[in-house]
């Protein structure tokens, strides 16, 4: 937790809580009430700090919502047992010191180890709670910046699209009017009406099934092959077991659209551009070789649009790596549930 003032306040308040509170001897005397207070600010300063050490490393080991069991259960058992170590360890150290006041009968010890874990168990709490009510916040704030992101591409497909029913009308009076031996005209419309019917039903999804994606890829890459032939070649080499992993609708699309944007693609310099997946991870690689004419530098609005709509998914960012001879993106693979669970926040 970045909030380090919470410990310089909360050990002092707690050590002199525990003073009024435990039934010593805290207004008889002045010094006795200074030495009980001294005894407890030492025994609240190494088993908070010490707790707590432990808490920020099993967040650190298990941060996902779904691993919240998991890592409350191994809190207990750890917390349990540094409390009692170090219950121990602190009360044979003032044995030494003050022998009289401190036993180390295991009666005693067993006293010591369970009055210091409910202050103990108090602290977790409130670290605890403070964790989840800032996961709360932040999980609401994302949910409220994606349904505004969303709303704002739908203004936007408002203002720019023509009506879907009148695009698909005219593509099947115009697959009507194709010859019915034109084979390639027919493939043509077909895939250019599956290629508009994605985007439009992909629109309000934060997420979409690897499988599709790359089915709709496959179609968009054939409306280009149409027109550059052999001059573009997409080679998608993805595993089975991946393929219900979520990704960031046209998220690859757009990928290759900005390869044919920026690079040459022609009989002699066809363009390559390979799709990838290993280790939660779909890569997008293509040859860099700048087009001659035509196009100017990227502005990287692209780019920036993926990486916005994965940060309001809740994962990492994507990977961008380039070099004078490739440019590489890798976009991490999301869980299924993540659709689910944005949807219902």
């Amino acid at each position: 937790m970045n909030d380090r003032r919470f410990p310089l306040l909360g050990i002092p308040l707690l050590s002199l809580l525990i003073i009024l509170l435990g039934g010593g001897r805290p207004l008889e005397t002045w010094p006795g009430f200074a030495l009980d207070w001294a005894v407890s600010l030492l025994f609240t300063t190494v088993l908070w700090l010490g707790n707590i050490a432990l808490w920020e490393l099993l967040l650190r080991r298990w941060p996902r919502v779904e691993d919240t069991t998991r890592r409350l259960w191994w809190l207990a058992f750890s917390s349990l047992l540094y409390t009692s170590v170090a219950s121990v360890a602190l009360r044979g150290v003032l044995y030494l010191l003050l022998p009289p006041y401190f036993s180390m009968e295991p009666a005693a010890l067993a006293q010591q180890i369970k009055f210091n874990l409910i202050p103990t168990c108090f602290v977790q709490l409130v670290y605890e709670s403070r964790h989840f009510f800032r996961q709360w916040t932040l999980n609401v704030r994302r949910a409220e910046q994606l349904q505004n992101a969303h709303e704002r591409a739908q203004l936007e497909a408002l203002q720019q699209q023509l009506d879907p029913h009148f695009l698909f009308n005219n593509l099947n009076t115009l697959s009507a009017l194709i010859e019915p031996g034109n084979e390639p005209a027919q493939q043509f419309v077909d895939q250019f009406a599956d290629v508009y019917r994605y985007v439009l039903l992909s629109h309000n999804r934060p997420t979409v099934p690897l499988r599709e994606e790359l089915t709709f890829v496959d179609a968009y890459v054939a409306l280009h092959k149409a027109r550059l032939r052999n001059n573009l070649q997409v080679h998608i080499s993805v595993p089975p077991d991946v393929l219900d992993a979520h990704i960031a609708p046209l998220s690859v699309q757009l990928l290759i659209e900005n390869a044919l944007k920026h690079n040459e693609a022609s009989r002699q310099h066809p363009l390559e551009v390979r799709v990838t997946a290993t280790a939660g991870w779909l890569t997008v690689q293509n040859v860099r070789r700048a087009r001659a004419a035509g196009f100017a530098a990227g502005t990287g609005t692209g780019l920036r649009n993926i990486r916005e709509r994965y940060a309001l998914l809740g994962s990492v960012p994507p990977e961008i790596q380039q070099t004078a001879e490739q440019f590489t993106v890798r976009l991490p693979l999301l869980p299924a549930r993540t659709e689910a669970a944005v949807s219902q926040a």
